[in-house]
């Protein structure tokens, strides 16, 4: 199994998204032990969005794609509901 993940920063309020071959949550314990320096400095981080893909080349795709404009564009409409409870947090 592959995974496309969005994680949320509350320290920057940005969106980091990324891809495992790994389990998700394994991934997400690396990212909050700091130990990818992608997301080191942005802690707290929070797991808001995963899809699994059975193909590595279908996850990379679609990671490829969310970092789009228009990809993460797609990301704030399907998840509006979720950035907005993240704001009351």
């Amino acid at each position: 199994m592959f995974f496309v993940y969005v994680l949320y920063s509350f320290f920057d309020k940005k969106l980091y998204i990324g891809y495992t071959p790994d389990d998700v949550y394994r991934r997400l314990e690396k990212h909050l032990a700091k130990m990818v320096a992608a997301t080191k400095y942005r802690l707290p981080l929070k797991l808001i969005f995963y899809e699994v893909y059975f193909t590595r080349k279908d996850a990379l795709r679609r990671e490829k794609y969310f970092k789009t404009s228009s990809g993460k564009r797609a990301l704030k409409f399907m998840l509006r509901e979720t950035f907005n409870n993240l704001r009351e947090e």
